[in-house]
């Protein structure tokens, strides 16, 4: 065997070493990436969930935030990591739908450029307004700002809340002064001050303002009630059965993962929403899809209905 030869098997045997098979997986760290910056309300879902995979997987995994352009930073990123289960991550539909439907040319397609692992969950959403509001109700808020045309201002944080109020406002047929932020926390001190009369809020300290009485939920934008505030009605009991959109999360790879690999990862994932006991709806990579296919139909639908410029 010549030194060229030698070098060379010595090369592979190297890169062999230092990849694991799935049937060793996993044989080293996983980066658990979220797109979200630190002290949001994504950030210790996937703290949790990603000790608890740790716990299962006995492996450390290290949670990473990568924020910005509505999670569509850390996304973009994931579709260059390699397939070996050693790099995922935590998205909600704020990168793999909101961010492309509202994109004339998106860096990506969340349909093609990730491996689905497993659902998350839904959050939970309240729809919030300020107690100088005259109204105790949904119903009351909608009539209130229909006598009211352009009176009142409502204050978003992210894409998603955007489309919530385009939803409330065309099927109500309300009309709102608008004015975006970047994201909840700089949006809360304006209306826990009344600057701002209405916002949907997925922070939990808005939660503690309404028990307060500093905020008033007026309803909730799940399927059921919320255990967090069971007297807040439904979107749908509450008056608004037409605002449709909501927000989920799961867990993704970059394209290409290995079955052997995605299968595990899916199977740890929900073992850990079991422990965490997250508002939790784990499901296959294919009802990922499934659900992820459907929202982005949906949100493309919204924006082309509400004449929202493209960025």
């Amino acid at each position: 065997m010549n030194t060229v030869t030698r070098l060379a098997l010595a090369f592979i045997l190297a890169l062999s070493a230092g990849a694991a098979s799935p049937q060793q997986y996993p044989s080293r760290p996983i980066r658990f990436i979220v797109g979200f910056p630190p002290g949001g309300s994504a950030d210790p879902t996937t703290r949790i969930i990603g000790a608890a995979l740790a716990q299962q997987l006995s492996r450390p995994v290290v949670v990473e935030n990568r924020p910005g352009a509505d999670s569509a930073i850390a996304a973009e990123m994931m579709t260059r990591q390699p397939p070996d289960g050693y790099t995922i991550m935590f998205a909600s539909n704020s990168a793999m739908t909101a961010a492309v439907a509202l994109r004339k040319n998106p860096a990506y397609d969340p349909l093609t450029d990730f491996t689905p692992i497993s659902m998350v969950g839904r959050a939970t959403i309240f729809f919030y307004t300020h107690p100088s509001v005259p109204a105790t109700t949904l119903k009351e808020f909608i009539e209130h700002a229909r006598a009211n045309p352009g009176k009142l201002v409502y204050g978003t944080g992210n894409p998603l809340s955007i489309l919530y109020n385009v939803q409330l406002m065309s099927s109500t047929g309300i009309d709102m002064l608008h004015v975006p932020y970047k994201g909840e926390g700089p949006l809360m001190p304006d209306i826990i001050a009344g600057r701002v009369h209405s916002s949907f809020l997925s922070q939990g300290n808005a939660i503690s303002l309404a028990k307060e009485g500093k905020l008033r939920a007026l309803a909730v934008l799940l399927d059921k009630r919320s255990a967090l505030l069971p007297e807040v009605p439904t979107i749908a009991e509450a008056g608004a059965p037409a605002v449709t959109v909501r927000q989920w999360a799961g867990v993704f790879g970059p394209p290409k993962m290995p079955r052997e690999i995605v299968e595990r990862l899916n199977k740890e994932v929900n073992a850990a929403l079991e422990r965490y006991g997250y508002a939790a709806e784990g499901s296959t990579p294919e009802g990922l899809t499934a659900i992820n296919r459907e929202d982005l139909a949906l949100w493309r639908k919204l924006v082309r209905e509400a004449g929202i410029p493209l960025e």
